[in-house]
């Protein structure tokens, strides 16, 4: 299990984008986090089996409808402080 951190820039604020992706990472099982970014970007930090955050991840190229998906920056992030998936406030 090697943890995502992911930045998802595009249309991803205000389409519902943080809620989606809370429902579809927790529905494949997934530990961390979403939130927005002030500079318009979401963030998100996706943590379980690597063919669940692969699955999770290839939905979150696509987003939910009204959302528009740019270009997703990808990194390992540090493991998640809690268990299952949440929506954080704004940094």
């Amino acid at each position: 299990m090697t943890p995502r951190l992911l930045r998802i820039r595009g249309r991803v604020q205000g389409v519902g984008y943080r809620a989606w992706l809370v429902a579809e990472a927790t529905a494949a099982g997934l530990s961390g986090w979403v939130r927005n970014r002030a500079d318009g970007s979401v963030e998100a930090l996706l943590a379980g089996e690597e063919d669940a955050v692969g699955a999770v991840l290839l939905a979150a190229r696509r987003g939910p409808p009204g959302a528009r998906v740019d270009v997703i920056e990808e990194s390992f992030g540090p493991l998640p402080e809690e268990p299952g998936f949440h929506k954080r406030p704004t940094l």
